[in-house]
């Protein structure tokens, strides 16, 4: 069960809209505010104006044709007024909403590393801050609706109570259970969706594999469709039911609630009608009665449905405070301290690393330099700590124990831009973005997105020129088939998937586009690559990181024979370092390893 959500950050949520409307639609705010209060007086003036137009006709004196004319005017303010306000509600709700999105994800791009994003419960306030930006109409037209209730809702308690007090105080007592019980019906709902949330995830993770294409081949090879399927329907199930409880007791609730509400009438109607047949009200009066009473049952019934439904929008508006007001997973600098030591390089001072105190130690004890314009290259078995070394060094994440330094100043006292804008990448794990060809190599430096010859010259560096200038619409030309652009609308069969040792060579470009950077990682930048492709991707990766600073991995260990130094990790420590010919004579974990990849290629001849 998701925790019960104090109304303190229910009352920082109601801020948090309030400050958002005023700033994303301050002129809308101020007109749907002034027909709130026209369509509120509205009903009221029409309950005065027939009572006393029944009043005249009965007592046959005075003239009607005053009140019979601004009856018809009111009747014309009553049709108009709706609309414009849902038109003024409409765009209140789309400004803000823009605001609200490009804060959330504003607030989700400050955090510096990945902790936020592995962890469960954040994903899922963040989804649910997602849905109640994406629903800020929704709760703007909650509180116009509250707004135009309670200010109806005075208007017919003030009219009554020239009637009779008795009556008014009884009529408002049956309203108080129904303000209570939608109160808390809203809450209950609130908390079955944060309870559904990860119910939901598990459904659009297994929906994501049945209609993606990464998974598409095996699901067909191995025919495993059904079993995500059946497995997708059960999660849908499981919120269903959660729903359609949530559904019945709604149901029960608002059915008692109605039946109070009607009885409550009922008697207001014969009190009415016995005090009409004895003198007390006139026949105008009795209309001004069932009129205030209708109205004033009316305004508690739109009262409570909208402070219920802006209640519940605001429970989800705290997931996105929450979000918009999370601290950093990792502490920031705000300057760049000099460094202590130029020319030095990237040390690693006794680091230890794990995920949480509930995992084991990843990296243990970690001692190493990367020299200012060397290459130095890891090598390891899988689970040996090569990739946690590059999230620690790229900043990801901060040491658990030790420290990093470049140049002798810590990681933690550089801002992470500026950090990272030291640093170009090849991941082992490289995006596969839906866009562009030349998009996708220029997202690694924005900059370059419009610089068409510096995109050509990191894919002529990382030889994919010649393939993406045959493709369709040359660089241009979508990387995808889930969409087209507004180019290919006529033609969709445009969109172009790579292959896989393409999409490798582009991860390059796009590493390379990054140029003048001060340190250059390649994890396994020719994983995808036939071995001839592989052979002129090193050769040009030599001749690009001459005199720079860089940090290889890779599995291959031929593909890293040239590197200054060669750092062997196993079991998240380094048991070996040094160049490749003395690695070999000191016949260790490297010499096995490597030796052992050299008769397998031997074998294969």
């Amino acid at each position: 069960m998701s925790p019960r959500i104090p109304a303190r950050e229910v009352a920082a949520a109601t801020r948090e809209a309030a400050a958002l409307t005023v700033r994303a639609a301050p002129g809308q705010a101020a007109g749907s505010l002034a027909v709130t209060i026209g369509a509120a007086a509205v009903p009221i003036a029409t309950a005065w104006l027939t009572k006393l137009v029944i009043d005249r006709l009965a007592e046959r004196h005075g003239s009607i044709a005053g009140p019979a004319l601004a009856l018809a005017l009111t009747g014309l303010i009553a049709t108009v007024l709706p609309g414009l306000g849902r038109y003024l509600r409409a765009q209140i709700g789309r400004a803000t909403g823009v605001l609200a999105t490009d804060r959330l994800f504003g607030a989700a791009e400050r955090q510096v590393g990945l902790r936020r994003f592995e962890d469960p419960a954040f994903l899922d306030r963040l989804r649910l801050a997602q849905q109640s930006t994406a629903n800020f109409g929704v709760l703007v037209n909650g509180v116009g609706s509250t707004l135009q209730g309670t200010l109806t809702l005075f208007g017919f308690v003030a009219s009554l109570l020239i009637l009779s007090p008795t009556m008014t105080a009884l009529v408002l007592v049956a309203g108080v259970p129904v303000l209570i019980a939608e109160l808390r019906l809203s809450r209950l709902r609130a908390t079955m969706q944060w309870d559904n949330e990860q119910v939901h995830r598990r459904e659009f993770f297994y929906s994501g594999l049945l209609t993606g294409v990464q998974a598409a081949s095996e699901i067909r090879l191995f025919g495993i469709g059904s079993v995500l399927r059946a497995r997708m329907v059960l999660e849908r199930n499981r919120a269903n039911d959660a729903e359609r409880r949530m559904d019945l007791r709604e149901f029960a609730t608002q059915g008692l609630l109605g039946a109070l509400g009607a009885a409550v009438a009922g008697g207001g109607l014969w009190w009415a009608a016995d005090a009409a047949r004895r003198g007390t009200l006139t026949v105008g009066d009795v209309v001004m009665f069932v009129a205030a009473l209708a109205g004033i049952q009316a305004a508690l019934d739109t009262l409570v449905s909208s402070i219920a439904s802006a209640h519940g929008q605001l429970l989800g508006l705290t997931h996105f405070v929450a979000i918009a007001r999370a601290e950093p997973d990792l502490p920031s600098a705000t300057e760049t301290p000099a460094a202590v030591r130029p020319g030095v390089g990237v040390e690693f001072h006794d680091v230890w690393f794990r995920y949480s105190d509930d995992h084991p130690w990843v990296l243990g004890g970690v001692d190493l330099r990367i020299p200012h314009g060397q290459a130095v290259a890891l090598v390891g078995l899988n689970g040996a700590g090569k990739s946690t070394l590059v999230k620690l060094l790229c900043r990801m994440y901060d040491p658990t124990r030790g420290r990093i330094t470049w140049d002798g100043v810590d990681l933690r006292d550089i801002p992470p831009a500026e950090l990272r804008a030291r640093i170009s990448a090849v991941f082992q794990d490289h995006m596969k973005y839906d866009m562009s060809a030349a998009e996708n190599i220029a997202l690694g430096d924005p900059d370059s997105l419009r610089d068409r010859p510096r995109i050509e010259a990191a894919a002529e560096r990382a030889g994919i020129h010649e393939r993406l200038v045959a493709l369709p619409r040359g660089y241009d030309t979508l990387l995808t088939r889930m969409f087209f652009s507004e180019a290919d609308k006529e033609d969709p069969d445009t969109g172009v998937v790579l292959s896989g040792g393409q999409w490798q060579r582009l991860a390059l470009a796009r590493a390379f586009v990054r140029a003048g950077r001060d340190l250059m990682i390649l994890d396994e930048p020719s994983s995808g690559l036939d071995p001839q492709a592989e052979h002129e991707v090193h050769a040009r990766m030599r001749e690009y990181r001459e005199g720079r600073t860089s940090l290889l991995i890779s599995h291959r260990l031929g593909a890293v024979r040239d590197a200054d130094l060669i750092v062997v990790l196993d079991g998240g420590r380094i048991v070996e370092q040094g160049p490749h010919d003395v690695l070999l004579d000191h016949d260790g974990r490297y010499a096995s390893l490597f030796r052992l990849q050299a008769a397998g290629y031997q074998e294969a001849k």
